[in-house]
């Protein structure tokens, strides 16, 4: 079975618990990343987990909450790249190549970093003591701009990008399905409540969901047209007939108990399989 851990479960507003959305998936042998927000490699080894051991990162969507953090994830797994580990593979929506190739290719922004960590003495020797054999290589990886639709798969999963409805056209954003032998999970992304969404979802045994404020805030003005809250959140679990519903994304206005207490009971008024709530490092039970 699939082990799931949240990485990061916030908004773009920091609090002490949580900021910016990130998770991955473990399906046999490979790690799956699930966008990458502020501060996702650091809290990813907190959680226990290597960026050498991820193997796949799909963004869905190139909000900064949701990819701040691909410069220091791509260098920090390049850097520490010996040559023997598996290539990464990026997928996500129109521009993520564009901003990938910003950050890292041979004229980003942080190609003078990795320009003389390949050239320089000093970090050949480093590269020499992680077990890397010289000539030290420049960062290879592959990265591709994708639609709704069948991603990638591996020997034990498989991914799909689905459909979702937050700030397009502005913005291209995606949702996604993780289809191994026992099991379909799927991690939202940002959405609001919508017909071809609930139907992408339907059947999952367990849906990361985002959260973000109590439904009527949201139904109160233009947020509520972007995004799913508490009620909207259980009624696309109920709809689509999920098992597990994990709430993530959660705004700062839920981490009250009071607030928290009140948004599990409008959730479960509506939603009548098992409730998590989502917290950072957590593997998902």
């Amino acid at each position: 079975m699939a082990r799931i851990f949240i990485v990061g479960s916030g908004t773009p507003s920091p609090s002490p618990s949580r900021f910016g959305s990130s998770y991955v998936v473990v399906a046999g042998d490979d790690h799956l990343m699930f966008d990458c927000g502020p501060a996702a490699t650091h809290k990813l080894v907190k959680t226990g987990l290597s960026p050498i051991k991820i193997g796949h990162l799909f963004l869905t969507h190139n909000h900064f909450d949701h990819n701040a953090d691909l410069p220091c994830f791509l260098l920090t797994r390049w850097d520490q790249y010996t040559g023997r580990e598996k290539q990464l593979e990026v997928y996500g929506p129109y521009p993520t190549e564009e901003i990938v190739d910003g950050i890292i290719g041979p004229s980003g922004v942080y190609s003078w970093d990795w320009k003389s960590r390949v050239a320089h003495p000093m970090s050949q020797t480093a590269y020499l003591h992680r077990g890397g054999k010289l000539p030290r290589r420049p960062p290879s990886l592959a990265v591709k701009n994708i639609k709704p639709g069948k991603v990638c798969a591996g020997r034990d999963w498989e991914v799909t990008a689905g459909p979702v409805e937050h700030i397009q056209p502005l913005m291209g954003c995606l949702c996604y399905k993780i289809a191994t032998p026992e099991e379909t999970i799927v991690i939202s992304g940002d959405t609001r409540i919508c017909d071809s969404y609930v139907e992408f979802v339907q059947g999952a045994d367990t849906l990361l969901q985002m959260c973000i404020h109590h439904q009527d805030y949201l139904d109160a003005n233009p947020l509520g047209s972007a995004m799913t809250g508490t009620v909207h959140a259980a009624r696309i679990a109920q709809d689509a007939g999920v098992k597990k519903l994990v709430l993530v994304h959660q705004g700062f206005d839920l981490e009250a108990p009071a607030s928290r207490a009140r948004a599990l009971r409008d959730v479960a008024d509506v939603f009548k399989g098992t409730v998590v709530w989502g917290e950072e490092m957590m593997e998902v039970p």
